[in-house]
């Protein structure tokens, strides 16, 4: 089979190739899956670079960990009926491939009403906003400030803040971005790059508390949030776009009593609750069949491509995720 690929760290367009690979059978309680679509998330790159939190074997490490595909083989211990079916699958490893292994007991079957590109990333990055979400000390009534609102996350984020009655901040780095959420029908979006931000942000907040921050960005923007946020506040650091060091003032932490803490997708999911993570993933399935949730794709390329596909992904003011395609 054909598989995006890379045998050493480094930068994901110059080090990423396509080339052919022996086809993975399923051991007891896996499945295989024929690959329909797989996105590019940032925590892919990262992986690829050899700065995530997993790293994978080399040389010959497969690229991806999400993907919408149809199970073609299954492994002992797994009803067959299960062979045939569209499902969709995060948290693997080897997604930018004409089929890869995941296990049997993580694959989520599709309705007929969520398309490929839905299906494709449903549930990294949304489970990972429903699933923050669920954790934030903001309730209803409550203010939640986010950076990088024009991704992903931050879009699913709009989403679910609405439906449970939060009020939601967000902040995105160009006007460009911002006029774009705006005609999106999202609100209370400020540009940062305009120099009295924080002003608009505090007039926006108004009287209310600002109990939660949200960065994926890093550098600078952190001390701002810490700024905005009311005492007994906390700050989530969710990704880092810009990889710079956060100077955080020990004195405005201390005297706000302000909480840090990382949120780690993946971590999260592994150590929850299986109930709670059933809940969940429902109320995601849900909301994108009733077309609540809506999530954009700004290109697809094929795995032959995968370089090109490594640059667009790369590509500042992307409306959507970057998918591969066998």
């Amino acid at each position: 089979m054909k598989a995006a690929i890379h045998d050493v760290f480094g930068e994901p367009k110059d080090v990423m190739e396509t080339r052919e690979v022996a086809l993975p059978e399923p051991g007891a309680d896996e499945v295989r899956v024929a690959t329909l679509l797989s996105p590019i998330h940032n925590h892919d790159l990262w992986t690829i670079r050899g700065d995530y939190g997993y790293k994978p074997p080399l040389p010959g490490a497969i690229g991806g960990s999400e993907a919408a595909g149809v199970v073609d083989a299954v492994g002992e211990g797994v009803d067959k009926a299960l062979i045939g079916k569209r499902v969709a699958i995060a948290g693997v490893h080897g997604t930018w491939a004409e089929q890869f292994i995941a296990p049997a007991a993580g694959v989520l079957p599709l309705p007929e009403q969520i398309s490929d590109e839905m299906g494709a990333q449903l549930i990294a990055m949304p489970f990972s906003a429903i699933s923050m979400l669920d954790m934030l000390k903001a309730e209803k009534g409550d203010w939640i400030i986010q950076t990088a609102a024009n991704g992903t996350v931050g879009r699913v984020m709009a989403i679910l803040a609405e439906a449970r009655g939060i009020h939601l901040l967000n902040l995105v780095r160009r006007e460009e971005a911002a006029a774009e959420l705006r005609a999106e029908g999202i609100q209370n979006v400020v540009s940062t790059s305009a120099d009295d931000w924080k002003d608009e942000a505090q007039k926006i907040i108004g009287e209310g508390r600002a109990i939660s921050a949200i960065d994926s960005v890093g550098g600078d923007i952190a001390a701002d949030l810490v700024d905005l946020l009311a005492s007994d506040g906390e700050l989530v650091l969710f990704g880092t776009a810009t990889g710079a060091p956060m100077p955080l003032s020990s004195g405005t932490l201390i005297m706000k009593q302000i909480t840090v803490k990382g949120f780690w997708g993946a971590r999260v999911s592994a150590d929850m609750d299986p109930d709670n993570r059933i809940r969940l993933i429902t109320e995601l399935v849900t909301l994108a069949a009733k077309g609540v949730l809506t999530l954009n794709v700004d290109g697809i390329f094929p795995l032959d491509q995968v370089k090109e596909a490594m640059e667009a992904s790369l590509t500042p003011g992307r409306a959507g995720k970057v998918m591969l395609k066998p």
